[in-house]
């Protein structure tokens, strides 16, 4: 068994390391970044596949890996874990119809319900006591899933024609142009930036680059918010204009 994940602010990584270790206390878990995941993918059969939902659909960097290394799905025994700050339908379910597509064998999905990571809005914000009781109710729901893996009885979430349809209806149809493609609307206060190019070296698209000592984001954002929750001078934002928090899941556990 493999866990294989997209994580921007670490809540994906997190849900997880959690899953997998309850399955199997000496499985890996590994970044869709690592160079050696592919390597990895082919070595086991069966993979526990990770990452957040935007807008009720997957980013578009997992889309893109599925795709580009669909030959590696082939075959495979694949559960999907999602995470979200409020609802997705189908979260499971985008990447689920893709793999079955390319020949991988869906088992179950679980969606969880995480600390809202969009840190450049009001809305969805929560207290740091209540994103730490969010953690620990996904925690309790990851533990119950795996046993009914365990048990044969792999839960089911996202997965049916009623998921579908309430994540098509519910925010995807509406909101498709958010995820269709990469952005070009991050945003960096040139006032604000001190040049110390971490944005530069966490961002998994190489989308963002130095110039005359600042930071400057270029048009393939996948809008995964690990940039903006990580700048000391908070001087980065997508959908809002003002950084109110910086989510990471080290603050909640």
């Amino acid at each position: 068994m493999l866990g294989v994940y997209f994580s921007g602010t670490g809540n994906t990584r997190h849900c997880i390391e959690v899953f997998v270790k309850e399955l199997d206390k000496l499985a890996k878990c590994i970044s869709i970044e690592d160079e050696e995941v592919i390597e990895k993918i082919d070595k086991n059969n069966f993979i526990v596949l990770g990452y957040p939902i935007y807008y009720s659909n997957s980013p578009k960097i997992v889309r893109d890996f599925i795709l580009d290394n669909k030959e590696s799905f082939k075959g495979k025994k694949i559960f999907i874990i999602t995470t979200m700050g409020l609802f997705s339908g189908d979260g499971t379910g985008c990447s689920a119809r893709l793999l079955t597509k390319y020949g991988a064998e869906i088992i179950g999905g679980l969606h969880l319900k995480m600390p809202d990571c969009i840190g450049d809005v009001k809305l969805l914000k929560k207290t740091l006591e209540e994103n730490k009781n969010l953690v620990e109710q996904a925690d309790e729901k990851i533990k119950k899933s795996s046993n009914s893996l365990k048990n044969g009885k792999a839960t089911q979430d996202g997965l049916g024609i009623a998921c579908h349809l309430v994540g098509l209806f519910g925010q995807r149809l509406w909101f498709y142009g958010k995820t269709k493609s990469y952005t070009d609307e991050l945003k960096i206060n040139l006032e604000k930036c001190n040049g110390c190019g971490s944005c530069v070296r966490l961002c998994p698209m190489g989308n963002l680059s130095m110039k005359n000592g600042q930071s400057i984001s270029g048009q393939k954002c996948t809008m995964c918010y690990r940039c903006i929750s990580n700048c000391p001078q908070q001087a980065i934002t997508l959908i809002g204009k003002e950084v109110y928090e910086q989510c990471k899941i080290e603050k909640y556990i």
